[in-house]
């Protein structure tokens, strides 16, 4: 088996499906037929980027089950796997923030009208402690959302979408 890249996380979360696939099974393990229903895909689709996911180490079976008769793994993202990843190759980060970009686009078609929400756009300068809040802060944003995700439909939920990026532009970029 080939040595795993430290791009092949990057690469990987670069189609737009593969982060909703990540986004579903944050909240409870699925198997690609599950997971293929509630994305409306199919599951042959749904199993090849599940392996290419899988092979990444961004998810992990969780379990293994039998459904009529054969098995099926169910498989799990934990949000840590993915910690890391950026800064290892900045010519690939352009496709990973294109593809959040795409999926932000595509959640904001489902948006709940009339309901609260909270966007921030910000190109600003702001002095090193200040950066280091806001980046400690989005972290732990990621952490209250994934600890609470529950799985789809679940009585009581309310479906939401976040997306934040947040880096350092260079001095030059006006």
């Amino acid at each position: 088996m080939a040595e795993k890249s430290p791009l092949d996380g990057l690469r990987v979360l670069a189609h737009p499906l593969r982060l909703r696939i990540l986004s579903l099974l944050t909240a409870a393990p699925m198997s690609a037929a599950e997971a293929a229903r509630e994305l409306g895909e199919s599951q042959a689709n749904v199993s090849y980027h599940l392996r290419r996911l899988a092979d990444a180490g961004l998810l992990y079976v969780a379990e293994e089950v039998s459904i009529r008769g054969g098995r099926a793994k169910r498989y799990r993202h934990d949000p840590e796997s993915g910690t890391g990843l950026l800064g290892r190759e900045p010519a690939e980060e352009p496709v990973l923030l294109t593809a959040l970009a795409d999926e932000l686009h595509r959640r904001a078609s489902y948006r709940a009208p009339g309901r609260p929400a909270s966007l921030i756009d910000a190109e600003v300068w702001v002095d090193e402690q200040t950066w280091e809040r806001a980046r400690e802060l989005s972290l732990r944003l990621s952490e209250v959302l994934h600890d609470a995700a529950k799985p789809p439909r679940t009585p009581g939920t309310n479906r939401v979408s976040a997306t934040v990026a947040l880096f350092m532009l260079e001095d030059g970029g006006r």
